[in-house]
């Protein structure tokens, strides 16, 4: 969820680029945390160093590629991370990369949603390794005001073909349009578009893709998974895919600034969009595995979650939170939307690696024009 530098976490945030982070002994008072970006209140880390005087090691990422990388190869030094259900912590888990949660130090998983735990059933059984932190949905932002300055009071805002029909990219180039650089995103909202299976790897599938994004590839200003927030807020941009709670995110920074960015909006397209789970969990090679286990528990707090719902505009899984949240948040459709909403939502499923290859070099053609 997801930006680099959008948010000061005082002494708590590294400033130091990722790779170059030199991680605390073992036996020091830290955790290490690795998060999406601008993807927690930054109050909670300071009340969680002290109320249990260990210090948050905080470092970002953008895409679960990017966390993919780390994991995969043993010693990152983390020891909380937050992967995406599916089809991401689907794959680490088979690969082992996770520590089975000491439950006696976690009491605080009584408070998660029991409907969100059984979902996640298939991918751990028995809900020993992974622990649901928010959910929200992949959709459209937009600059409401632009949009229809160039497309027409009558334009239809609730479909994928705000993007991906060339005729309306074309109209909105000149105030900007961006894309995830995420290729299971990307290729999941054309495939639902153009009446695919968003999870299909199938060659005619991906090769259909592929041209739909070609048609409007000359009208795109970038491929990026953060960049989309501010720009948003700031006016740079008039649309992009994007992340539900980072469009929340953008909505309300545009309304503060009060920078004649009027009005930030998000569509959940009616041809359907992806729903998707963030989870928390501990590192196999954790560093500091008890100091991780109280992080992760802090974190479940209804008090805490409520908290971080409340700063970065994402729906929780947390049953505690639930009423503690701003009435803003609770009832806002963006972020928890309704029934007639949900009927439209897919998931991901996890992916063979011959499907992952293909997807891949789908995307790599994508993001070039080819």
């Amino acid at each position: 969820m997801r930006l680099i530098g959008l948010f000061v976490c005082a002494a708590l945030c590294s400033a130091v680029p990722t790779f170059a982070v030199t991680f605390a002994a073992t036996g020091e008072q830290v955790v290490n945390v690795y998060n999406w970006t601008d993807y927690i209140a930054p109050k909670v880390l300071k009340q969680f160093q002290k109320e249990t005087g260990i210090r948050v090691q905080y470092d970002t990422y953008d895409s679960n590629e990017v966390l993919e990388s780390k994991l995969l190869v043993t010693g990152s030094g983390y020891d909380v991370v937050f992967p995406t259900a599916r089809p991401y912590a689907d794959k680490h888990l088979k690969h082992n990369v996770y520590l089975a949660l000491d439950r006696s130090q976690v009491p605080n998983l009584k408070n998660l949603d029991p409907a969100i735990m059984h979902s996640l059933q298939d991918i751990d059984p028995g809900n020993k390794h992974v622990v649901p932190y928010t959910w929200g949905t992949t959709g459209i932002g937009y600059n409401r005001d632009k949009v229809i300055k160039r497309l027409g009071a009558n334009a239809q805002l609730n479909t994928w073909a705000l993007l991906f029909d060339p005729k309306n990219a074309a109209k909105l180039k000149d105030c900007g349009v961006a894309i995830l650089d995420d290729g299971e995103e990307a290729l999941h909202a054309m495939l639902i578009y153009l009446g695919r299976d968003p999870n299909s790897a199938k060659p005619e599938d991906l090769a259909a893709a592929v041209a739909g994004y070609k048609t409007i590839h000359p009208y795109i200003k970038y491929f990026h998974s953060s960049q989309y927030i501010n720009d948003l807020a700031g006016g740079d941009i008039c649309i992009a895919m994007g992340y539900s709670g980072d469009v929340v995110q953008a909505r309300n920074r545009a309304l503060e600034a009060k920078n004649n960015v009027q009005h930030v909006a998000y569509a959940h397209p009616k041809e359907g969009s992806i729903l998707w789970v963030d989870l928390m969990a501990i590192p196999k090679d954790a560093p500091h595995a008890a100091n991780a286990h109280k992080f992760v528990n802090f974190l479940l707090r209804g008090d805490v979650m409520a908290s971080i719902s409340n700063e970065i505009g994402y729906a929780n899984a947390n049953s505690a939170a639930l009423p503690l949240l701003k009435a803003d948040i609770r009832d806002d459709p963006v972020i928890y939307p309704n029934n007639a909403i949900r009927a439209h939502l897919r998931t991901a499923r996890s992916l063979t690696p011959e499907e992952k290859r293909a997807r891949t070099r789908a995307f790599t053609r994508i993001r070039s024009g080819q």
